[in-house]
């Protein structure tokens, strides 16, 4: 979601899970005869084209550059590359306001790209994954033009609004108090119209109208489309804002009331936000674009084309998306306690063992867990974590059950830019100004992707990129990283190899907990395999652990796997687990099994 910001609200909510005692462990039992579908295991990898890499020299990423790139995913170990929007834009937000769904923005490349891209991706058995944008489109799309213009069939394509009269000094105005993501009002006075219209994000993005029936099936047949075109699935986005409260009988919308979390009068977290996002209409909505999903392998045959929704919303809300017994819903609804739990609680073994609770104790029985601790809308995960934490959540991730997804350069452990006012590109943030902007700017985030030690990072030969680079790239890339004898990318390919060789990680059984005061342990297992076993210290300091404390089954040595930067100790040793001392910010993969191979 283009968000500014973790709305507050969410993270109150996902702060009512009460944490547990340090010591108390979690256990969750996996059926070791059910065979998977594809996506369950799967490593999602995130590409944010306009950074990933160019081919034309324009300082811009591109389709070109993705497919020219694609065997760096091969070799990573990738399963499916999700691609953050490519489609007509303004780029406004860059490609959140679309103005044409059926279409490849220009600079990105023509349909012909992308057809090649997904040619290169068949044959080297990776999936595409696209950006699905049904909340909003650009104002320069022809249905909202059609819509000012009231034409037949587009009159109520959008949510439109007379307003309201001040009693006061008979002057329009908007007809709630509601207010945008980017701050400021939600609602724009059209004057060819002479409506508000309702723009959930930038002025520039008018949101659809979903109680229409022309508008949800006219967002099938984009979601159609693009399967037609090869697409394995789709990431879809700002999903918990596609429906509002309706008006009531005089046909007005009600007022938000006031949060009290800031006094900032624009700032969307001033108001509660109850009345235009989490709606019970949306779940619906998910599922009947799963049915979409369903229907066209069902007609077309092959793998299963997957859905995967984005939420910042409580428990409760989120796992609706799901499904339920009679209904299917999204593959995987997004998990991002490990994001919004650690932003708010810190990052130690605590908050951790409560963004996995969090998940897990509400996960409907049956469903697939996913983890997630990064994307374009946060800080890189390397800047949020600590860089000495990179690897211990890498770690994490591909450890606990389920599917996974990295943000691009997460396995590099690239660190966030640091992005000025004069170079600042984010509407999130331009929409304010030079002396908070970085509150809310995204840029850092996005900065190109850091290829090789040389001009721009190897990303473009162009004089200058749409982003400056990120400070550390001579030292921190591709090219430095894979000749190192270690280095975040090789632990991490590493990690993706254990993950797709271990029935444990693949199929196991899961039991989680804290030992001590600040060390994560996760304990992968099934019968007839060798238990894998995560451990990371999250302290400032170095600590001793007795692993008897977490799991008394455990035998009296475990073999190290893999270890991270901070680790000096040696791949295929042995280590007693009742005194097993972690440097700060040390994370081991070990095996119960006297043997380093995987299995």
């Amino acid at each position: 979601m283009h968000r500014t910001r973790l709305d507050l609200f969410g993270l109150l909510a996902f702060g009512l899970v009460i944490l547990a005692h340090p010591n108390w462990s979690c256990e969750t039992t996996t059926s070791t005869t059910v065979t998977k579908d594809w996506w369950e295991n799967a490593q999602f990898y995130q590409i944010y084209p306009r950074s990933f890499m160019d081919s034309d020299g324009d300082g811009i990423g591109d389709l070109n550059g993705i497919t020219g790139k694609l065997e760096y995913l091969k070799d990573l170990g990738v399963t499916a590359a999700w691609l953050s929007p490519i489609f007509t834009s303004p780029m406004v937000d860059f490609g959140y306001d679309i103005s044409d769904f059926f279409d490849i923005q220009p600079e990105y490349g023509t349909l012909d790209d992308f057809r090649a891209l997904i040619k290169r991706a068949n044959e080297l058995d990776l999936k595409i994954i696209l950006d699905f944008v049904p909340n909003h489109s650009s104002d320069e799309n022809s249905w909202f033009v059609k819509s000012v213009n009231r034409e037949k069939g587009y009159e109520d394509y959008y949510v439109w609004h007379d307003g309201k009269v001040n009693a006061s000094t008979g002057e329009r105005q908007p007809p709630s108090n509601w207010l945008q993501a980017f701050r400021g009002s939600a609602w724009e006075w059209n004057e060819k119209r002479q409506q508000y219209y309702l723009h959930q994000f930038a002025v520039q993005q008018a949101d659809l109208n979903y109680r229409n029936p022309l508008v949800v099936e006219q967002m099938k047949r984009v979601l159609r489309y693009w399967l037609d075109l090869g697409v394995a699935g789709f990431r879809c986005d700002a999903v918990p804002v596609l429906f509002e409260i309706e008006p009531d009988a005089d046909g007005q919308y009600a007022d938000e009331e006031v949060s009290g979390l800031t006094d900032d009068v624009d700032d969307r977290k001033y108001l509660k936000s109850d009345l235009i996002e989490n709606r019970p209409e949306t779940i619906d909505m998910a599922y009947q674009w799963r049915v979409v999903m369903d229907d066209y392998q069902r007609i077309h045959g092959g793998d299963t084309r997957v859905l995967l929704i984005e939420t910042y919303a409580p428990p409760a809300y989120t796992m609706q998306f799901y499904g339920n017994r009679s209904t299917a819903g999204a593959h995987l609804p997004f998990n991002f306690n490990l994001i919004t739990v650690l932003a708010s609680d810190g990052v130690s073994a605590g908050s951790i063992k409560t963004a996995v609770d969090n998940w897990l104790d509400n996960l409907p029985a049956g469903r697939t867990p996913n983890w997630v601790i990064g994307n374009h809308d946060q800080r890189r995960a390397a800047s949020r974590y600590g860089t000495a934490n990179a690897d211990a959540m890498n770690m994490l991730v591909m450890v606990l059950p389920g599917a996974s997804v990295t943000y691009q350069g997460e396995e590099l452990g690239m660190t966030d830019g640091e992005i000025s006012w004069e170079d600042t590109q984010d509407p999130a943030a331009c929409n304010s100004n030079s002396d908070i902007y970085e509150q809310f700017t995204r840029d850092p985030s996005r900065t190109p992707f850091q290829w090789t030690s040389g001009t721009n990072a190897g990303f473009s030969t162009a004089s200058k990129t749409w982003l400056p680079l990120a400070a550390d790239y001579q030292t921190l890339n591709v090219d430095v990283e894979a000749a190192a004898q270690r280095s975040h990318l090789n632990i991490y390919k590493t990690l993706v190899e254990l993950r797709k060789s271990s029935l444990p990680l693949r199929n196991g059984s899961t039991k989680y907990g804290v030992v001590g005061e600040n060390v994560f342990v996760v304990k992968r297992y099934i019968s007839g395999s060798a238990s894998i076993i995560y451990l990371a210290n999250f302290a400032s300091k170095g600590v001793t652990v007795d692993l008897y404390e977490f799991d008394k089954t455990l035998p009296t040595h475990l073999t190290l796997l893999i270890r991270s930067l901070q680790s000096s100790k040696a791949e295929g040793s042995q280590f007693e687990v009742t005194g097993l001392s972690l440097a700060a910010g040390e994370a081991l993969v070990l095996s119960s099994g006297s043997s380093s191979r995987f299995d």
